[in-house]
């Protein structure tokens, strides 16, 4: 039987690799950064890295004019990996939050089951300069389109 030390000290290498994980999970996303374009489409996604978050923007080019249509974040929360969109003239300008979902592996899907649409986010590396993004709702029905590294 375990003293209750023991337990404390197995609790506190547990939360600490949690962290850890979590903490890598964030730098496994250095692929992001950089300027992606959603194939046949003047529709891109920018990514830059700050010191504690992924921060993007997702625009369109039309005439040599830039218009962004949102702006994205990705940054630990606590214990989670979080991914807020903000999209212009809409949610009355409110962020809605998509949690990192640990549980899928080989592609990032961000979820919040209570938002309305999009409930899932997903984003698999197809190459180092190809992005398959899937924006999903109820039942895991939505779109999905390919983005090229420019």
């Amino acid at each position: 039987m375990m003293s209750a030390r023991s337990v404390k000290i197995l609790i506190v290498i547990f939360c600490f690799s949690l962290q850890s994980w979590a903490q890598n999970t964030l730098q496994d996303l250095n692929f992001l950064v950089g300027t992606w374009k959603m194939e046949g489409k003047n529709t891109y996604e920018h990514w830059s890295k700050d010191d504690n978050a992924f921060v993007g923007e997702s625009f369109n080019v039309m005439d040599d004019v830039k218009y962004v249509s949102e702006t994205l974040r990705i940054e630990q929360v606590a214990d989670s990996v979080v991914y807020t969109a903000t999209v212009m003239n809409q949610n009355e300008g409110k962020a809605i939050a998509f949690t990192l979902n640990t549980d899928v592996v080989d592609k990032l899907s961000f979820e919040n089951t209570s938002h309305d649409f999009p409930k899932k986010i997903r984003y698999t590396k197809v190459t180092d300069t190809e992005l398959f993004v899937e924006v999903l709702g109820a039942n895991d029905e939505g779109f999905s389109f390919i983005m090229q590294k420019q």
